[in-house]
């Protein structure tokens, strides 16, 4: 999976690629999606959501740009793999999930795995997690139609903001740095995420 799906479309960052090859993605997935754990593709994990493809795991790891010394923001635990590659390499994870059957989930899977440098949360990702702000990255896996305010107040300065933005059939991967308080962005490439959701299960 590493070589083929990842390393070879442009993925180099070292850590990320030694991260995707040690975590074990099919314990994330529901044992009658297995067979395809480790296929470059998105599969149900139940509550209308999914576990990304590996690429675009590996992929908005890497455009995060962090290492041991970060701490990070995680909107949209799902399975808890996203979470699981960046406690790989960072100092600690936080990491928010709306539905509270997935996040105890992954909770119990992720402390099966030995992780103890991730924290995990029952909320509104829209509105992050600010007791621990600000942090050095925020990844969002999960696609807002416009960029979340509370996000933006809780990402350190030259820090990077990871996140699909726009409608379900219009979404573009978006890296904001932030810097001297101000937001650049670059767009990355077209995706398709879930919808980021309210505890109503209306969109954002």
């Amino acid at each position: 999976m590493v070589e083929n799906q990842i390393a070879a479309r442009g993925i180099g960052d070292s850590n990320v690629l030694k991260a995707m090859r040690k975590v074990p993605r099919h314990l994330f997935v529901p044992a009658n999606y297995r067979r395809f754990a480790y296929v470059d593709r998105p599969l149900p994990i139940g509550g209308n959501q999914t576990i990304s493809q590996p690429y675009i795991v590996a992929l908005m790891t890497e455009l995060a740009a962090i290492d041991s010394s970060s701490r990070v923001l995680e909107i949209g635990t799902g399975s808890g793999y996203q979470a699981a590659i960046l406690a790989e390499i960072c100092d600690t994870v936080y990491t928010v999930e709306i539905n509270a059957k997935l996040s105890n989930r992954a909770k119990s899977i992720l402390h099966r795995l030995g992780y103890r440098n991730i924290r995990l949360k029952i909320g509104d990702g829209y509105r992050g997690w600010n007791e621990h702000a600000p942090y050095d990255a925020i990844i969002v896996t999960c696609a807002p139609a416009t960029l979340p305010n509370p996000l933006v107040r809780q990402l350190k300065n030259n820090g990077r903001l990871v996140i699909p933005v726009g409608p379900t059939l219009s979404q573009n991967l978006i890296v904001y740095r932030k810097v001297s308080g101000h937001l650049k962005a670059e767009k990355i490439i077209p995706v398709r995420f879930v919808p980021m959701i309210d505890a109503t299960g209306k969109s954002y």
